[in-house]
């Protein structure tokens, strides 16, 4: 299927031999790379505001679940649709369209109250905003020189790595200062820039609307009804005891009959909606794996530790916020400095050291204890934002070099980022359910060594009871209390032990996706189109 077709006048001069990048291009490119930054903190902007949204719309704690899911399912979907409606429509003209809508429905999510209402303004929000990923991606790609690419791909990183970790604090801080509409009105600025900056920096192409009539349509079908069951079953599996419940082994089915049928479709069309041949080079295919563990790990660590900090320490929005944002901040020291270590260090040896960083953060965080809070954590998440840019940036490079601009460059964005937003839901889920299985495991064990016949635990019984007696319990009702602290006690010590697998998991996917690197290409990130 025909892809993004870019011809404007600024990028006339883009293979000149000076690679000169006019201040109307770094305009451009900055723009839509704004817009990309609104798309991802949508993501994860709503998570610290969740239970304030519930309140308003009178929702229970699973049905307010779908207002992240809707989301994220719909910009799924939308990313691998991104590069044949841009070259059908025109990128301007599906630039402007999709940016405009964005802002209205991110207006709609913040003025609704209905529960119905907010999920389907967040569909609609999702597959607007979905577009933005991909494309911004693919500017960079044909607006930007062979020796501009790399800045502009660390341009991308901050917008891929930077929001997850801005996301909680902006979040929280509006939902307690403001009100939770406000985290979506936030998007009305910045998507004015974008519109401003498409309006004035790109020329307007000529439509190719009979794209639409040779469209894959059964590609389209299976991959929409495919993708959209399985990320509903990945984000909603664990709170529905995953194939115990009837509407998750549907939903599973469905994927697992769509998702093939769309696979064949694709490998068998001349002229496929998403060109899985891709996968087949070796550098774009090997770096797909590492950026579907570099998901993980990125979405994957914001979702946990928000909820270790606010289960075990009570943390508000605002102080889970104020920990994560120690994971962002680095990165805006760090990743100027990356597209100048690509020109003299192979962009494989970067990407390894950034996955023993980010891997290996993890690590520093398996043995956690009752002390082990926010300032406990300002050292690996350190560590973890110096890691992430290093893979992001020469990965993204590595993996599209050599790639014809308009449908390759295209279809190649559309599939990274793909790849990246699978990976994040995968990691989620996992980490999801293997919290609540490692709990279970570890409070059985705990509770083989705790019972009655053990010394310890009578002479702790004997000490709260006491002290219970003391404050005023008389002794029935202080020995009650003195077993259910213990019982706490126990629970809470799972629990420790829970989060920590789940850091140890995460450092563990981390490091075995490094192993990519060794069977990779050495790529010159100079020449046309980055070629080899």
């Amino acid at each position: 299927m025909a892809s993004t077709s870019i011809s404007p006048a600024m990028n006339a001069k883009t293979h000149e031999a000076n690679d000169h990048v006019s201040l109307k291009t770094w305009i451009c490119v900055a723009g839509v790379l704004l817009g990309c930054f609104m798309a991802v903190l949508d993501i994860i902007v709503t998570n610290s505001s969740l239970r304030d949204i519930a309140g308003t719309l009178s929702a229970s704690s699973d049905e307010i679940s779908w207002v992240p899911t809707a989301y994220l399912v719909a910009e799924i979907v939308v990313i691998s649709l991104t590069s044949w409606l841009s070259a059908a429509f025109s990128l301007k003209r599906y630039l402007l369209v999709n940016s405009i809508l964005f802002i209205v429905f991110s207006v709609c999510c913040g003025q609704t109250h209905s529960l119905s209402l907010m999920i389907l303004f967040r569909v609609l929000q999702g597959f607007t905003g979905g577009v933005l990923i991909p494309l911004s991606f693919d500017v960079i790609l044909t607006y930007l020189p062979p020796s501009k690419r790399a800045i502009g791909m660390a341009m991308f990183t901050i917008t891929a790595t930077f929001a997850p970790a801005l996301g909680p604090l902006l979040g929280g801080w509006l939902t307690d200062n403001y009100g939770w509409p406000f985290i979506f009105y936030i998007n009305v600025i910045p998507g004015a820039l974008l519109i401003a900056a498409v309006w004035f920096t790109m020329d307007m192409q000529p439509m190719h609307l009979g794209l639409l009539k040779r469209g894959d349509w059964w590609g389209i079908l299976t991959m929409a009804i495919g993708l959209a069951a399985f990320e509903i079953v990945l984000e909603d599996g664990n709170r529905k005891d995953w194939f115990g419940d009837p509407g998750i082994v549907k939903l599973a089915w469905t994927a697992a009959v769509f998702i093939p049928a769309f696979i064949l479709i694709e490998l068998r069309e001349r002229e496929p909606l998403v060109d899985l041949r891709l996968f087949a080079r070796r550098n774009f295919g090997l770096g797909s794996i590492v950026n579907l563990a570099l998901g993980m790990g990125l979405y994957g660590t914001v979702f946990i530790l928000p909820v270790y900090l606010g289960a075990v320490h009570g943390y508000d929005a605002t102080q889970i916020g104020e920990v994560i944002i120690f994971m962002g901040l680095p990165q805006l020291v760090v990743i100027p400095f990356i597209p100048k270590l690509m020109k003299v260090i192979d962009a494989r040896v970067i990407i390894g050291i950034g996955i023993l960083l980010f891997g290996g953060s993890a690590f520093f965080d398996i043995h956690l204890d009752s002390n082990f809070a926010g300032p406990q954590f300002y050292i690996p998440l350190i560590v973890r934002a110096v890691g992430q840019p290093l893979i992001m940036t020469p990965l993204s490079a590595i993996t599209t070099a050599g790639m014809a601009e308009g449908r390759e460059s295209g279809a190649a964005s559309s599939l990274f980022n793909m790849m990246r937003n699978i990976g994040g839901s995968i990691g989620i889920a996992g980490l999801s359910t293997l919290l609540s299985v490692r709990e279970r495991f570890h409070s059985e064990r705990i509770g083989e060594s705790v019972t009655i016949y053990s010394g310890a635990l009578r002479e702790r019984l004997v000490q709260s009871t006491d002290y219970f007696t003391s404050q005023g319990s008389d002794t029935y009702s202080a020995n009650m209390r003195a077993i259910r602290a213990a019982g706490s006690a126990v629970q809470r010590q799972a629990f420790l032990l829970a989060y920590g697998d789940c850091f140890l998991i995460l450092g563990c996917v981390l490091l075995a996706s490094g192993m990519a690197l060794v069977f990779m290409k050495k790529t010159r990130l100079s020449g046309p189109v980055g070629g080899h």
